[in-house]
């Protein structure tokens, strides 16, 4: 099959389309004939050697950890899912990747919202994920009000939308030609930036309960004054966390808490109540073009690759 696999750490130039053999879905997972896979900040990171030393990667190695495409192989204990189902899910925890490619093994999936074209879903199951350990771990609940610090990107987009079908109240940061943008999801926008406590004042009158911080731009300190409590808040971006007494979340080997958010995302979006916004597309073969849009920090929505 094809897959894109890089042989060392470094820019995207070491990105490239190779034949590699096929993998296989072992107990407990499906493999998938791929038709779309998201990028996500991890992607870079971890091709870029940024993270070598938390998450080592065995090389060759090919990007890619959520995927949407149709179910080829079963594998054993799996039940209620067959050859021929449309899914969207995680590839292997412990693999780190493996879904830019013709083929690839999910661990976590959910049926393919109706409602989803491939590139939708796709680039959903990381971020839909991240957005519920998130949630989880900040316990948010009805009634209180979230700020998310970078809330136009994939991260945000779908991490606003879960919050504000739990009852939550969201205000996002973002640049002001991203506002229009955030209101349409139901956000109350706000320009990022000094001076922050004092324009989110008028739109939380009562306060903000809980804050996540998904652009790791070094605003921790801020975010925590405004939060009242480091313990109110989570980044998934800043390295600095534990300086501020931030907790910083990441995925983890085994089942994840944001599992469970696959199904659920699967009902809101087949009742209007989930989308994807999409900030680009690109072919399997553009790869590299694809990590380089994702490093600008600029994207609005997601940035996903389909496949041949």
């Amino acid at each position: 099959m094809l897959a894109i696999r890089y042989h060392r750490y470094g820019g995207s130039d070491v990105l490239h389309m190779e034949e590699v053999a096929e993998p296989h879905a072992g107990p407990g997972q499906v493999r998938i004939a791929v038709r779309a896979t998201g990028v996500t900040p991890a992607d870079w990171y971890l091709r870029s050697g940024r993270l070598r030393d938390i998450v080592p990667l065995p090389l060759p190695h090919t990007p890619g950890v959520d995927a949407a495409g149709i179910v080829d192989e079963v594998g054993e204990g799996v039940t209620g899912t067959a050859v021929g189902d449309e899914v969207f899910g995680l590839v292997p925890f412990a693999d780190q990747g493996g879904a830019a490619a013709q083929y690839a093994v999910l661990e976590a999936w959910a049926p393919k919202p109706r409602s989803w074209s491939y590139e939708e879903a796709g680039g959903a199951a990381g971020n839909i994920d991240t957005a519920m350990r998130v949630l989880e771990a900040l316990e948010a609940s009805d009634g209180m009000t979230l700020l998310i610090e970078g809330a136009a990107g994939g991260v945000g987009t779908i991490t606003a939308q879960l919050a504000l079908a739990r009852g939550l109240t969201v205000i996002g940061t973002a640049s002001e030609g991203n506002h229009d943008f955030l209101s349409r999801l139901g956000v109350a926008p706000v320009t990022y930036g000094a001076g922050l406590a004092d324009r989110i004042a008028p739109l939380a009158p009562h306060g903000i309960d809980v804050v996540l911080d998904a652009a790791g731009k070094g605003s921790l300190a801020d975010l925590v004054t405004i939060a009242g409590d480091p313990q109110r808040v989570v980044t998934i971006a800043d390295f600095d966390a534990e300086r501020h007494g931030v907790r910083f979340s990441r995925s983890e080997a085994g089942e994840s808490p944001g599992w469970a958010g696959l199904p659920l995302a699967t009902d809101l979006a087949d009742h209007g109540r989930l989308t994807v916004p999409l900030h680009a597309v690109f072919p399997l073969a553009e790869t590299a073009a694809a990590h380089d849009t994702s490093a600008t920090g600029r994207a609005r929505g997601k940035i996903v690759i389909t496949v041949p």
